[in-house]
């Protein structure tokens, strides 16, 4: 059998969008990892940097299983994480999603958390090898959706499970036995949300994982760059195999990119002559809706002209027909300090009521982080009640834990 040994490389871009980097990512001869930010203006950056701080801590010898000390160092992570919002309250809602990859000499560690992803190029046939914890996944698994529809599916970005600090998001751990001429790639969702796996696998298919790592950003930062972009590529060899001096690696440095080693590099596609390509509205904090559930209508116009539509058909004495299709809608909102489901549209006209609360649910808007407290209060839109019921799953993750009141003694007890 062949011992095995792998080149590495780790490389980012800030995207064409964003003002800051809130991935980080790390390569060097043992770990592989990524972690994608979440929260923007709540420190994303800062979940991203912390927690790969922390786990690039396991970057040693081992002197125990590969796999129970990448779960110890994935522990801690998030636990610094909870110190980190419990001593800021300013950054309650920053969390980050995780992959990591951990050799021992002979197989990998894995463990994965979130919708970053991990691929394998194994005889130039490229294949993800890790499921995306996201709502658009889970109705695929169910045969609610086909991949294709869930590529483009609003709620698509809309996580299950993340890094968030607390102990109820765990990560997914496995092993994985890699062989000799196999490439891993790693990679925030800003390559994946921007490039097709066809085009994917022909990148990695470049002469150099050097050279893929590469042709990888650009190919996102040409499909829209939405999105930070960061990769690390792995490339199995023979370990009696000559040095390659072209590549990266050759130095056998760990490498360090992204919020983690504190890079601050422009947009790619900002203008050196000081005019922005992209309109105002680029500016937006997208990161913070991210990860909450989307806003009503990502084209409020279409749903406003639908609501007039069914108003006008009502005033034309079609108002059984209009009701009628504004209780088959569903949208998710605050109702007496709770999350709530409600059946019909978030609009009212004089004399005529077109929604009401079909369920409250347990969870109290003030214990909801900001951004997601924010689009509860908005109106959350649904495509149909199961829809609403999901997205009422994933805002409980998100609740901040009560602190348990402390009994204290009456002046009967003390005095006995």
């Amino acid at each position: 059998m062949t011992d095995l040994t792998f080149r590495y490389v780790a490389y980012t871009d800030v995207g064409l969008r964003r003002s800051k980097n809130e991935d980080s990512g790390y390569a060097s001869r043992r770990l592989l990892a990524i972690a994608d930010g979440m929260g923007g203006a709540a420190a994303g950056d800062l979940a991203s940097a912390s927690a790969m701080d922390v786990l690039r801590g396991v970057d040693r010898d081992l002197d125990g299983d590969a796999l129970t000390a990448l779960q110890v160092s994935v522990e801690q992570a998030n636990i610094r994480l909870g110190e980190l919002i419990k001593a800021d309250p300013a950054v309650e809602g920053m969390g980050t999603t995780l992959e990591a990859m951990l050799w021992d000499g002979e197989k990998l560690a894995v463990a994965h958390l979130g919708d970053s992803r991990m691929y394998r190029l194994r005889d130039n046939s490229l294949a993800q090898i890790s499921t995306d914890h996201t709502f658009v996944q889970s109705l695929v698994e169910e045969g609610k959706l086909t991949p294709a529809e869930a590529r483009v599916h609003p709620h698509r970005s809309l996580l299950l499970r993340a890094m968030l600090g607390r102990d109820d998001n765990e990560a997914d751990f496995s092993w994985i036995q890699p062989a000799l001429g196999d490439r891993y790639l790693l990679c925030s969702d800003g390559l994946s949300d921007m490039v097709a796996d066809q085009l994917i696998e022909r990148a990695m298919q470049s002469d150099s994982i050097d050279l893929a790592a590469t042709e990888l950003v650009r190919l996102a930062l040409e499909g829209g760059g939405h999105d930070n972009v960061t990769v690390v590529i792995a490339e199995f060899i023979d370990a009696d195999a000559d040095p390659d001096d072209t590549l990266s690696c050759a130095d056998g440095q760990p490498q360090l990119v992204g919020a983690v080693a504190e890079e601050r590099r422009p947009p790619t596609g900002r203008s050196t002559a000081g005019t922005d390509r992209h309109p105002p509205a680029a500016d937006l904090d997208e990161e913070a809706l991210r990860y909450a559930p989307r806003p009503p209508g990502r084209r409020p116009w279409l749903r406003f002209t639908a609501v007039v539509l069914v108003l006008a058909a009502i005033i034309a004495a079609a108002a059984f027909g209009g009701y009628r299709w504004t209780q088959t809608q569903y949208f998710v909102a605050e109702s007496d300090g709770r999350v709530a489901i409600y059946q019909g549209v978030p609009f009212d006209v004089p004399g005529i009521t077109l929604n009401r609360v079909d369920e409250v649910s347990q969870i109290e808007v003030e214990t909801l982080p900001a951004y997601s407290r924010s689009q509860v209060e908005g109106g959350i839109e649904a495509q149909n009640r199961a829809d609403a019921e999901a997205i009422i799953a994933n805002l409980e993750q998100f609740v901040a834990p009560r602190p348990t009141p402390t009994p204290t003694e009456s002046p009967t007890e003390k005095s006995a």
